[in-house]
């Protein structure tokens, strides 16, 4: 498994940052997002909120153990917008975060130079107008026990203050908990110790 324990990522949406270079305007937000579908109604959100604008540029990366990441430089020049936003998420270390670039073009041009600059110094403000929180990685598990075994399967959980997902209690009682991954040994050691509890990962 995986090393990484913990992972940062943004409190709260950004306030609205402003970038002017030789008349043109970049506004940049920068949203913390756990999903694709986040994404697309941010842009969406966004897009009306600036109608005359020209580009729409941005980066946001998922995932905590294998990242993934998108980068969109929306009719610039090749790589001049959206991987220098990207290279701002790497910069700050964080990841479930989207970085939104909007330009409204001044009638100069700034060249590939003065785009990577100003989309990169827009993203740099953006997260810089941003709380950045550090995070625990969480790791689901599910115990499966007798009914009868519920009042110790609860202390457990009250004592190491574990987080209850989920919980279905019937003769066989089934409870999703999620664990902080540098205790999950020792939680799961825990469970275990008690035979008639069945300990098992899941997939989040």
């Amino acid at each position: 498994m995986n090393s990484v324990t913990t992972y940062k990522t943004l409190e709260t949406p950004s306030n609205e940052v402003l970038y002017k270079d030789k008349g043109s305007k970049f506004f940049g937000y920068a949203f913390p997002i756990k999903t694709k579908e986040e994404f697309k109604s941010i842009i969406e959100h966004i897009k009306q909120k600036h109608s005359s604008a020209c580009h729409f540029c941005f980066a946001y990366q998922l995932g905590i153990e294998i990242p993934y990441y998108r980068a969109s430089d929306d009719g610039e020049p090749s790589n001049s917008a959206g991987l220098p936003i990207y290279g701002q998420l790497q910069a700050f270390g964080i990841t479930n975060v989207l970085v939104v670039v909007v330009r409204y073009f001044g009638g100069t041009k700034l060249g590939v130079g003065g785009l990577i600059s100003a989309y990169k110094n827009t993203a740099k403000l953006s997260l810089e107008a941003s709380t950045i929180k550090t995070l625990d990685v969480l790791i689901p598990l599910k115990l499966t026990f007798a009914y009868k075994d519920l009042s110790q399967v609860m202390r457990i959980i009250k004592k190491y203050q574990l987080v209850l997902k989920s919980q279905r209690l019937e003769m066989d009682c089934e409870v999703e908990i999620l664990v902080k991954k540098i205790t999950l040994k020792t939680i799961k050691t825990t469970f275990e110790a008690f035979h008639k509890i069945k300990v098992e990962m899941l997939n989040d």
